[in-house]
């Protein structure tokens, strides 16, 4: 599995998280499902869009939306939520699964402050 790194700001912090690019249809529609272990997933898309995401089969996961590279929203989501999504449109959607060692890190700094 090749995985490529990304940089994103949060809170005047910079992370460089380890990510697989989920571009294919198939990739984007399976996500984290049934996935116990797995690296980032950074989806990303040609347009901007507002689609609905789910955490069905999902262990919990930090989801941040990105709309050229300006977070537009990050919300820690919990399994079995059947819609989450941002207000804004987005060009790309970063999950970091539970198991990912920057989780901790980076759910410290969300819910430190109202978002």
């Amino acid at each position: 599995m090749k995985l490529s790194t990304f940089n994103f700001k949060y809170k005047n912090k910079t992370y460089s998280i380890q990510v697989k690019e989920c571009k294919t249809i198939l990739q984007k529609t399976t996500g984290l499902m049934f996935r116990k272990k797995s690296p980032a997933l950074l989806f990303l898309y040609t347009k901007p869009k507002k689609q609905a995401i789910h955490s069905f089969f999902c262990i919990p996961f930090i989801a941040i939306w990105f709309n050229k590279n300006k977070i537009i929203k990050i919300k820690l989501v919990k399994p079995s939520n059947p819609s989450i999504k941002p207000k804004e449109k987005f060009d790309k959607l970063l999950e970091i699964p539970k198991n990912n060692k920057q989780f901790s890190e980076i759910l410290k700094e969300i819910t430190s402050s109202k978002n």
